[in-house]
């Protein structure tokens, strides 16, 4: 999730919360389970409706502690904390917070400082690498997967879903982001201080082919186009139509009709030592 919240491209509508609420641990942030301890305490920055979260704190930190932050208003975070109480899971907590300003917290106070598909959406990545770096103990970790939409690959090809990735990329520049972060990852944990060696450095992805998949993926795209606030932000800034976003939703429900649909979404994933 953004940590400037009103220039977070997707914004929470539901076609965005259908997304984040399917991520878990296994599936978004399986790089870093090799690293973890069940008494290890973790923060999860940009924790939007908090499935990795009490994912980590029911299954791979049991004995440790989970807090999620997101950036005000925090609005999804209701539903975090009855996710969490639903299901039994009490050493996780959640609060409003700034990834670039994390000044409710202690210089090391966690053992894993964790953040997916957040730095991709704030205009300092760097900057929140450093917060992430000084939240955490000495011997610890911040880890972050980024998805890179420059290394989306999908076939077969469509013109429509090409040119909605030129929008795309656009429409998040202009809000201050980079929507190609997965290759920038050891780039920005340079800058921010962590030295070459203590970084180790994976890509991960995302497939969806089976029937079942497509329609997920694909359904959830046709309506972010023309609901979501990326569709809000490519319309006041001139980048597009109406009638083009339609066109674009109405592209993304035939391309994943195809039998022999397939896409594929690359992270770049790194896990930094303190």
């Amino acid at each position: 999730m953004a940590q400037a919240s009103e220039n977070y491209i997707h914004g929470h509508h539901p076609s965005v919360l259908r997304s984040h609420s399917w991520r878990t641990v296994q599936n978004s942030a399986a790089y870093l389970i090799p690293y973890l301890r069940p008494d290890m305490s973790v923060l999860d920055a940009g924790c939007g409706p908090g499935t990795i979260t009490i994912d980590f704190a029911h299954k791979y930190v049991p004995q440790g502690s989970v807090i999620g932050i997101e950036p005000p208003p925090g609005d999804v975070l209701e539903g975090a904390r009855k996710k969490a109480s639903d299901e039994g899971v009490g050493n996780v907590g959640f609060g409003v917070g700034d990834i670039n300003d994390l000044k409710e917290f202690e210089e090391g106070r966690f053992d894993v400082a964790h953040a997916h598909q957040v730095l991709q959406h704030i205009q300092d990545p760097v900057g929140a690498l450093r917060e992430m770096k000084r939240v955490t103990k000495k011997g610890g970790l911040v880890a972050t997967r980024e998805a890179d939409f420059g290394s989306f690959v999908w076939y077969p090809d469509s013109p429509e879903l090409n040119d909605w990735r030129e929008i795309y990329a656009k429409v998040a520049r202009s809000l201050g982001a980079e929507p190609y972060a997965g290759r920038r990852l050891v780039s920005w944990a340079l800058q921010a201080g962590f030295p070459r060696e203590s970084i180790d450095a994976t890509a991960g992805t995302w497939c969806y082919s089976t029937k079942e998949e497509r329609e997920w993926w694909t359904g959830l795209w046709a309506d972010r186009v023309v609901s979501s606030r990326f569709a809000k932000h490519a319309l006041e800034k001139g980048l597009v139509t109406q009638e083009k976003l339609e066109e674009w939703s109405k592209a993304w429900r035939e391309w994943g009709k195809q039998e022999d649909a397939w896409f594929c979404v690359l992270h770049g994933e790194i896990v930094c030592r303190v």
